[in-house]
């Protein structure tokens, strides 16, 4: 019996890990895939301007505990001032910081059944009170998750645009619409993690010190920075002041804030990546038609495909797809794990891609049959 003094939520809580990596998988399977392209990272890499900078940082020394820079550029880029952003451990680091303030044992939060998983692990790390709403047409469904707020006074309603698994999107202005049912006394936590990918319009079109929202942004994505894990948030001074009580002041290491910085001034770069994102979906979009198979419309960096049946056998291509060397991911709750999702990747990661998913069909086809 363990005599570490866990507290009782702890000690309440399952072994949890949001997302198994693909290198847990490598090492089970002793070989690296030859596609990677599961977990939605930007395989065409971060700018050159970013890899020079970071590599040129003096890494001996903590980062800014302000990342002051950071803050200021992108107060510019977005029009405002340094007071309405914070920056931290990419999204899921800022997710538990927002969390920790709001969320104490007993208190409701809402979210979508089968949105992104890491906003969950936060609310049941803090002893929070998860409400789901299904999506509606593959897509969050803001007018239920707002109703649904106002049902169990949520103080967190979260909603990613577009979003995390499906690729669907909202426009900003409809959204905005929406919040006029947000109930008073609950927050928007807006995930806005594929927004540079997404059609114009996407972006909630309101003033970032609106009181009833807090966006999220990361230079996961498109910038191409994932293994630095640099994300910020956008919201009322107020709010934004609230996280010196929480966050982890030396969590920003330099390097990477010295590489966000010059990615978000290489805008040429930036455009490259968002042309070779969209001919990656629409290549991803034909592999899936010339298997007979259908691929959600997507404003993300990755396409959802209908594998044409339930859950067990978008499994069974997944993991025929795995067995092959190609790394992908599938949503988790239904109807929308009837599908597999494909990460934009190289023309020769989508190579292998093709290559390899008319087996992984006609093994699942195989399998059914003789089940």
């Amino acid at each position: 019996m363990s005599r570490f003094r866990l507290t009782p939520l702890a000690q309440s809580l399952p072994d949890t890990v949001p997302f198994v990596g693909p290198e847990t998988q490598e090492r089970a399977m002793g070989r690296p895939f030859d596609a990677r392209i599961g977990a939605n990272e930007n395989v065409f890499g971060a700018s050159p301007r970013a890899r020079a900078a970071m590599a040129e940082t003096e890494i001996c020394m903590y980062g800014d505990p302000e990342s002051h820079d950071l803050r200021h550029a992108l107060a510019r880029h977005h029009g405002t001032t340094p007071a309405h952003i914070v920056v931290g451990e990419g999204i899921d680091g800022l997710l538990g910081y927002l969390v920790r303030l709001f969320v104490a044992q007993g208190d409701a939060v809402v979210t979508s059944d089968g949105a992104y998983p890491t906003f969950n692990y936060h609310v049941a790390g803090y002893g929070g009170v998860l409400h789901r709403v299904p999506y509606r047409d593959d897509r969050e469904d803001p007018r239920a998750l707002f109703a649904r707020a106002a049902e169990v006074d949520a103080k967190l309603v979260y909603l990613a645009n577009p979003d995390n698994p499906m690729g669907s999107w909202h426009a900003g202005a409809d959204l905005a619409a929406a919040m006029e049912d947000l109930p008073a006394g609950s927050l928007l936590v807006l995930d806005e993690a594929y927004v540079e990918c997404a059609p114009e319009g996407t972006a909630l079109p309101l003033p970032l010190d609106d009181p009833r929202v807090i966006r999220l942004r990361t230079f996961s994505k498109v910038y191409g920075m994932a293994g630095a894990r640099v994300g910020y948030a956008m919201g009322a001074p107020d709010l934004i002041a609230a996280f010196d009580k929480v966050r982890n002041h030396f969590g920003m290491n330099r390097a990477a804030q010295a590489g966000a910085l010059a990615a978000l001034n290489d805008t040429a770069w930036l455009a490259e990546t968002r042309t070779r994102i969209e001919a990656a979906r629409s290549r991803i979009a034909r592999i899936a038609a010339d298997n007979g198979l259908t691929a959600l419309p997507s404003a993300a960096n990755f396409v959802a495909i209908d594998c044409g049946g339930d859950a067990a056998r978008a499994k069974t291509v997944l993991e025929g797809l795995i067995r092959r060397g190609v790394f992908v991911r599938m949503p988790f709750a239904a109807p929308q794990n009837r599908c597999i999702r494909v990460s934009c990747g190289t023309p020769a990661q989508l190579d292998a891609f093709a290559a390899a998913l008319p087996e992984a069909l006609r093994e699942a086809a195989d399998g059914a049959a003789a089940g």
